[in-house]
């Protein structure tokens, strides 16, 4: 075990976690020069062409210092704050941490909250700052903040660059003298952490562990504490660049096993493996059902492709346990599914896997955070809205609280006043101001989580030229004052088109939608009126105006009663045609709702 050093790299997005990644493979030989390709940890398209990483991974690298061979075991986190569960269970199966903070950019929101997810679990930090060939790059300054966020000496950072592979061989170094062996006893019952799991086509869900206490043999009976389940050890190993099949996997080391779970839902991140029949007492603490923060509905543009858009999410959650979906249909868009996900961008990443992956075409509802309701009549019993329609009647609704959360925005001292504005408008409460330099400003806010998964990050960054990064975590429900908007198209309300709002920013929020869609709806053969309402109330109305014929065309002169009776039977024509008349809605009318306040 003094040979055995695991840690993890924390940054934020797009700081060069992945191509130092890539440098640290490199020297220590685990990745042969012609295997090398940037991004190697990263599987995904996705992941590549957007230089973010998803999934975490893990590898093992040998690495020989001072005439003794290590084993080095990183394990990768993902940088955005969507999938900050996974990465407080990466850091709990480590003893260290590199903490990369990019040279030109300085520190961010997600390297400080990851930062002191580490602090948490006590991990030994290593500073690192990278980029440093870049011609904008700051290293004095960034020492800086460095120092003044992990009160280190300013000779414990390490000045690098995952792209010329400067400073490589003093981070070995480092990760070997600074972080700590694994500390656990190998005579205890086994007890090993769960902090992944990918699903392979023919051997079923891969189940990554880290051993904390005891050996897992080939062909042991295991348990999962969480779940209660227990399998059968049908392979295990170590995680080289490849799998590599091994008898036995020691305390403190990092590893796979094969069982044969075809279900992602059996497999939780954070779950504890113990044996069968001399089973652990104590379960490793931290573990958490992951819960969906967002919520929306996923129709196919084709309703014929229903079942074809079902299996193709059945396997996107196979890779992916925290994807949620159930069955829903809507009088607009037929069948589809009303789905969960971490966060906005967990969406967009679903969102395009099933376009690449599977070709699915989808429509993508406004997205929604998950409600409480209390009822009038039983005040004690919540009523979980996840879907706007689900929202009980104002008659019969006591209250509605929304999840809260707590928002911390890092940005130049330059915009400090529109990003307050922003926040304020999104009815944020600014609870706290700190200089971290003389430029550098963290404010924190508490703000509604439903005013955060519309359109806020693209506003905050647009308002402070990109110079702004941004965190949250939950904080709770809270009471508020919210009503359930309806869009009536010909009187028939548009159930795909309703949202639950906050009764202040309900009209201009009605007006705006009325407008936009009497833009976008074609206009038919009779009059269409857009209606924006607030139970039986109507709060705004915009008309879409019938296409006419000139019916009147073909009298020339005459008397004006031939018109008249023209007009009239137009008219009554008209009336019944609307009545039993269907508004087609085109599918841009659903994605504008999302886009409505640019």
């Amino acid at each position: 075990m003094d040979y055995i050093r695991n840690f993890c790299i924390i940054a934020h997005i797009d700081h060069g976690k992945s191509t130092l990644a890539d440098r640290l493979l490199q020297t220590t030989g685990t990745v042969s020069d012609r295997d090398m390709k940037e991004q190697t940890l990263d599987d995904m398209d996705i992941e590549r062409e957007r230089g973010i990483t998803i999934k975490s991974h893990a590898i093992q690298m040998d690495y020989i210092h001072e005439g003794e061979k290590y084993v080095l075991n990183l394990i990768d986190t993902p940088g955005h704050v969507d999938f900050s569960y996974e990465v407080s269970r990466s850091i709990a199966a480590c003893e260290g941490a590199l903490l990369i903070v990019d040279a030109a950019q300085g520190i961010q929101a997600q390297t400080i909250s990851n930062l002191y997810l580490a602090l948490e679990h006590e991990l030994e930090i290593i500073p690192i700052l990278n980029k440093m060939d870049l011609p904008g790059a700051m290293p004095e300054e960034v020492k800086d903040q460095i120092e003044e966020l992990i009160l280190c000496g300013r000779e414990d950072i390490i000045a690098a660059s995952g792209k010329t592979g400067m400073g490589v061989h003093d981070i070995l170094s480092a990760i070997i003298n600074r972080i700590p062996p694994p500390q656990g006893n190998p005579n205890a019952p086994l007890k090993a952490l769960i902090f992944d799991s990918v699903f392979n086509p023919f051997r079923g869900i891969i189940a990554y562990f880290r051993i904390i206490d005891g050996e897992l043999n080939k062909g042991d009976n295991i348990q999962f504490i969480n779940t209660q389940k227990s399998y059968f050890a049908d392979e295990i190993g170590v995680l080289r660049l490849e799998q590599e099949p091994k008898e036995v996997v020691k305390t403190g080391d990092v590893g796979y096993i094969i069982s044969g779970i075809k279900e992602a839902k059996e497999v939780k991140v954070g779950d504890t493996i113990t044996l069968l029949k001399e089973p652990t007492t104590d379960a490793i603490k931290g573990f958490e059902d992951v819960k969906p923060m967002v919520f929306a509905g996923i129709y196919p543009v084709d309703t014929e492709d229903f079942e074809e858009l079902r299996d193709s999410m059945s396997k996107l959650q196979l890779n992916d346990a925290s994807l949620v979906f159930e069955p829903e249909s809507s009088a607009a868009l037929g069948f589809g599914f009303r789905c969960g996900f971490l966060g906005m961008l967990h969406m967009e990443i679903i969102q395009e896997r099933l376009e690449r992956e599977f070709g699915m075409t989808v429509i993508t509802t406004v997205p929604n955070v998950s409600y409480h309701a209390y009822l009038k009549k039983d005040p004690d019993k919540i009523v979980v809205v996840n879907n706007p329609t689900d929202l009980p009647e104002p008659n019969y609704l006591d209250h509605v609280e929304e999840p809260y959360i707590n928002a911390q925005v890092i940005t130049s001292a330059d915009y400090v006043g529109s990003i307050m504005s922003l926040c304020i408008d999104k009815r944020g409460i600014l609870k706290n101001q700190v200089y971290l330099t003389s430029n550098r400003v963290e404010l924190t806010f508490e703000m509604p989580m439903a005013e955060v998964v519309f359109d806020f990050y693209d506003k905050l960054k647009s308002v402070s030229r990109g110079y702004a990064s941004f965190d949250y975590h939950p904080i709770g429900y809270r009471q508020s004052i919210l009503v359930k908007l309806d869009i009536l198209l010909n009187a028939k309300v548009v159930d795909a088109l309703s949202a639950v709002i906050h009764r202040d920013k309900a009209y201009e929020f009605g007006k705006k939608i009325c407008e936009k869609l009497r833009e976008l709806i074609p206009r038919h053969q009779f009059e269409i009126p857009i209606q924006a309402a607030i139970g039986a109330k109507v709060i705004s109305r915009e008309n879409i105006r019938a296409m006419r014929k000139d019916v009147t065309a073909k009298c020339y002169g005459g008397d004006i009663s031939r018109k008249r009776k023209l007009l009239e039977k137009q008219k009554k024509g008209k009336k019944r045609m609307r009545q039993v008349g269907n508004v087609e809605i085109p599918q841009s009318a659903f994605m504008a709702v999302l886009k409505i306040n640019d």
